[in-house]
């Protein structure tokens, strides 16, 4: 359990956390939203001491962290960033195993993790064991980002808008890996997931915290914060969500994406109405797919998919 108590940061004469009282269970997955400059980064990075709060008190597991020995309470938490943060000079699974080195865990051991850690997020460790960083694409370098947190089993994993920089269905493709592995039981870990975006927020928190000019909004899950908003600011943040129609196969061809054909070959049919993971799913395992449309046939690849995601996500901002 991690528990804030009138914790407040001032720098200089800005406040920019006010007596945040606050409370995450052990092997929740849980997320700080709010827009930025919001006060959720300085708070997760007050979890493992890279902020120090001006006053109040955070406990881990009952246990003040100014406590806890600094190396140890840091060797003992996974973190993700934004920007990823890969070692260049070192190679895939070396950089998974970066803290198992530094607690002496023997070589072999630490290979035998990485290997295993690229397994669980789909990368084919004989593939990319010894690549370099460089030689990966910014989601799989975030899968890397990812599993290198895990290496040791730690209790907590803070992630900063890991998952920001990256395209839609890179990140789409991020969060389901990452809701898979907090499911599974031989983790039991808890998850601090900081975003700006309240689609992400609903996706993945077990409980969401909103955050506005340093002072907490809400607390809730799903949907209490999507029934029950405290105030207009919550309402407001997250009304954009509600109004989104599903978007489907059909709404990707009636805006003018995809090609039309007269042939589509062997091109993997998808329905009209299929909606839009259902058209990644298949998009994954197939490079094109064919949809019929007014006695018409229009060939779909994971280009059109992309490039009406990013409209559709730029039309909502």
């Amino acid at each position: 359990m991690i528990k804030f108590e009138d914790v407040t940061k001032v720098y200089g004469d800005q406040t920019v956390l006010k007596d945040l009282d606050l409370t995450i269970n052990a092997g929740e997955l849980f997320v700080l939203v709010g827009p930025s400059g919001s006060g959720k980064t300085t708070s997760v990075k007050m979890i493992n001491q890279l902020i120090k709060p001006t006053s109040g008190k955070i406990e881990i597991d009952g246990k003040n962290i100014n406590d806890y020995d600094l190396q140890q309470l840091r060797l003992g938490m996974g973190y993700v960033l934004q920007n990823i943060a890969l070692f260049p000079n070192l190679n895939i699974q070396e950089n998974i195993g970066i803290q198992l080195e530094e607690l002496k865990v023997p070589k072999e051991k630490r290979i035998a993790r990485a290997r295993d850690l690229l397994n669980q997020v789909g990368l084919d460790p004989d593939l990319y064991a010894t690549r370099m960083p460089d030689e990966l694409s910014g989601g799989e370098q975030q899968r890397v980002g990812i599993v290198r947190a895990l290496a040791t089993n730690p209790n907590i994993i803070l992630m900063d808008e890991a998952f920001s920089a990256l395209d839609p269905i890179s990140r789409t493709q991020l969060q389901d890996i990452l809701l898979d592995l907090h499911s599974k039981a031989d983790y039991n870990m808890t998850i601090v997931f900081v975003t700006h975006d309240m689609r992400e927020a609903l996706r993945l928190g077990s409980r969401i915290a909103v955050i506005k000019d340093g002072e907490l909004q809400q607390v809730g899950t799903q949907e209490e914060i999507m029934n029950k908003p405290a105030n207009e600011f919550v309402e407001s943040f997250f009304e954009k969500v509600q109004d989104q129609e599903v978007a489907t196969v059909g709404k990707i061809i009636i805006q003018g994406y995809g090609q039309k054909v007269d042939n589509p070959s062997n091109a993997t049919r998808v329905e009209f109405d299929s909606e839009i993971p259902e058209l990644i799913a298949t998009l994954r395992k197939h490079e094109r797919v064919t949809v019929e449309f007014h006695d018409a046939n229009y060939i779909l690849k994971l280009d059109d998919v992309l490039d009406f995601i990013e409209n559709k996500e730029a039309a909502v901002e």
